[in-house]
């Protein structure tokens, strides 16, 4: 199970969102700190949006200053060798992938590996399907979130806000801050890529994916 399975949007606007994962078990949670610095070099290779872990994030991470202007005045955050030094106990590791062939050359050289570590992917059920046969693997199973359809879904925010604050699937993106930023952009007070940095900051094990948050912020920019 993962809380990325809730990222909202048509089939067409998720064709840039793969999310993959590592994460030891209980069996072999022993002597997998190596394996899990080793996954992060093998996807950095791949060319990914970001690598990250449940523990410290990714690329974009929060800060212990925060002030009013704290996420506009900082730099362009750390680089994957920082990633991958911070990561000092078993847990979960990530990359976001932005395109499928990049998913299917990094899934390829992982069995090739062969880590032993149990590997995880968020994304459209056939291209992930198709990557991992290509890769030659075979599905092991799969999960499908129901998305939003009980309870009282006419009190959620507009389609464009849920596509971009579920990319957060622990819910620390809020709608609020997503609609001030969409507003900003369209006034030009903001570039898109500003604007997905800042929330990205704000999901910290992660899996936010600041290439789709772009795109968006774009289309919502022209007014579409």
């Amino acid at each position: 199970m993962t809380n990325t399975l809730h990222r909202y949007g048509a089939p067409d606007t998720q064709k840039d969102d793969y999310i993959l994962f590592a994460m030891p078990t209980r069996a072999n949670r022993e002597g997998s700190l190596p394996k899990l610095k080793t996954f992060l070099e093998i996807a950095r290779k791949h060319g990914p949006v970001s690598i990250g872990g449940g523990r410290k994030g990714s690329y974009y991470r929060p800060s212990e200053h925060l002030t009013p202007l704290v996420h506009w005045r900082r730099d362009g955050g750390v680089g994957p060798d920082e990633v991958i030094a911070g990561v000092d106990e078993p847990g979960v590791v990530n990359a976001i992938f932005n395109d499928l062939g990049k998913l299917t050359a990094c899934l390829r050289e992982l069995r090739e590996r062969d880590l032993g570590l149990s590997i995880n992917i968020s994304g459209l059920t056939d291209d992930v399907r198709r990557a991992a046969a290509d890769a030659g693997i075979t599905r092991h199973s799969v999960e499908f979130s129901l998305g939003f359809c009980m309870g009282q879904t006419d009190r959620l925010p507009d389609r464009r806000t849920l596509e971009i604050a579920t990319m957060c699937g622990h819910g620390m993106v809020s709608f609020g801050l997503v609609q001030k930023l969409v507003q900003m952009v369209k006034e030009g007070r903001r570039t898109c890529a500003d604007a997905s940095r800042c929330l990205s900051r704000f999901c910290s094990c992660g899996v936010f994916n600041v290439a789709r948050a772009e795109r968006l912020f774009e289309v919502a920019r022209r007014g579409r």
